[in-house]
């Protein structure tokens, strides 16, 4: 996928112009006054062709280009929705899809049999995670899906998690303009707000495309993408995610399925740790500064006749987490929301796959690897909000989760569920023993003791009247 935050090119089904469609030279000047180049009035210095801008801005196109940049162009400048361009997401992450992995796989319609496995594989997943957990199925169906059906559902949830970061983005666009010209320059303003819109809405059909070709279920990232209730396999990806494991496929697929069975009884029994998680990555977000000296920069050199001029110019990024108390606690309580998801999902599998799966270590495995290493999943949101969801310490809190099966039992442990303030901390990673045996707090009790307290004073004030 690409390494590029929030630039935007060409659609991918289209062709690069490469260097053939830069513009050379044309310094701005009085006709020129916002300083982009090519777009000098007529008599103005510039390019051959200065005299007619469309000229300036297209001469260099061949004919098949010339349509289809109108159109990039006519979306992008029309756009008056949100920081984001959804539509303009979808349609390049479905074009995205369309083109099919590097490996030369196409999207494929899901087939009968294929749902008929999926939904078997849910079931028995369902089945054997009764036994060891006190939390029960949280998956009313199992569908199977096809990528293109993958990025369908999951786009809500990727509006939730990347519109306030582009907010900020499409202000910080807004304020690189002089505050004496910003009162007249609505329409650049209103241009740039497009773009920036455009831009976002690039990057991440993109980035949602090509991550449609290599996840395997709802729940890749440990954040619920998919809709509430509906546990999600995706069997193409299934099957190339197995093809050198030397596992049988079957195998593969009921242990994908234990694993995002596991992730919906926790989301659905567990109702603040959506908005736990999520508040986590708005709150990080918060903190974000925009580096609006390159903003300014790409600025004042954009070319219209040449998007990928953009996409080049912020390559290098440019969001800059703050450097404060409240972005580290931020950050801190994100990676440790993670680690304690993920880890629970862990140790829970292992335990229902353990005694019945030969393959049951393999996989634990290898699924570690692919998320504590920095997975595709994580790699997306990195370039898209520049925040690393990886459960960094996912084996320590897989490790602090099963000492507190062994220590506490299952109710036990999935009662630690029962209020975010029960949870374990990122200091108790560091001493999961200390953890397992200090005294439990019962927070049943507290509520007992409080009730009595106010009985007791309403029967005092009833006793002076």
């Amino acid at each position: 996928m690409s390494d590029t935050p929030f630039g935007f090119g060409l659609p991918p089904e289209e062709p690069e112009n490469g260097d053939d469609g830069k513009k050379k030279g044309g310094e701005g000047g009085p006709a020129n006054p916002f300083g982009f180049p090519g777009m000098g009035l007529p008599g103005g210095a510039g390019a051959p062709g200065a005299d007619n801008p469309f000229a300036a801005m297209f001469g260099a196109m061949n004919p098949n280009d010339l349509g289809a940049a109108f159109q990039q162009l006519g979306q992008m400048l029309s756009y008056e929705g949100g920081p984001v361009n959804w539509d303009m997401a979808k349609d390049i992450a479905r074009q995205t899809v369309a083109q099919g992995t590097t490996d030369g796989v196409k999207d494929t319609s899901i087939g009968v049999a294929e749902r008929s496995a999926v939904e078997e594989a849910v079931r028995l997943a369902d089945h054997w995670l009764d036994g060891v957990t006190s939390l029960p199925s949280g998956a009313t169906t199992a569908v199977a899906w096809s990528r293109a059906e993958w990025v369908e559902a999951t786009l809500p949830v990727w509006k939730e998690l990347v519109d306030p970061v582009a907010e900020r983005v499409g202000a910080a666009m807004g304020g690189v303009l002089p505050e004496e010209m910003q009162a007249m320059a609505g329409p650049l303003l209103g241009m740039m707000r497009s773009m920036g819109g455009a831009m976002f809405g690039q990057q991440i059909g993109q980035a949602v495309g090509t991550l449609a070709g290599e996840v395997v279920g709802s729940t890749d990232i440990g954040l619920p993408l998919g809709p509430a209730g509906k546990a999600a396999l995706l069997p193409l990806n299934i099957e190339s995610f197995g093809k050198d494991l030397g596992v049988p496929s079957d195998e593969v697929r009921l242990y994908l399925a234990l694993r995002e069975a596991a992730h919906a009884r926790l989301f659905a029994h567990v109702p603040w740790l959506r908005s736990h998680l999520f508040g986590a990555v708005e709150g990080y977000a918060r903190g974000i500064k925009v580096d609006t000296s390159k903003l300014e920069d790409v600025v004042g050199q954009l070319d219209p006749s040449n998007p990928e001029q953009l996409q080049e110019a912020l390559q290098g990024g440019m969001f800059q987490p703050q450097d404060t108390p409240e972005q580290k606690a931020a950050l801190a309580r994100l990676e440790t929301a993670l680690a304690l998801v993920e880890g629970w999902v862990d140790a829970v599998v292992h335990e229902a796959a353990k005694p019945r799966l030969t393959s049951a270590d393999a996989m634990r495995e290898t699924m570690r690897r692919r998320r504590a290493s920095g997975g595709p999943a994580e790699q997306t949101f990195a370039t898209l909000i520049g925040l690393e969801l990886r459960p960094r310490r996912l084996r320590d809190a897989s490790r602090l989760w099963a000492s507190l099966t062994d220590a506490r039992g299952v109710d036990g442990r999935d009662g630690l569920w029962e209020h975010p303030d029960m949870l374990p901390t990122a200091s108790d990673l560091d001493d999961p023993d200390g953890f397992v045996h200090r005294e439990q707090l019962d927070f049943s009790e507290i509520d007992k003791m409080l009730g009595e307290a106010a009985e007791k004073r309403e029967q005092d004030g009833d006793e002076k009247k």
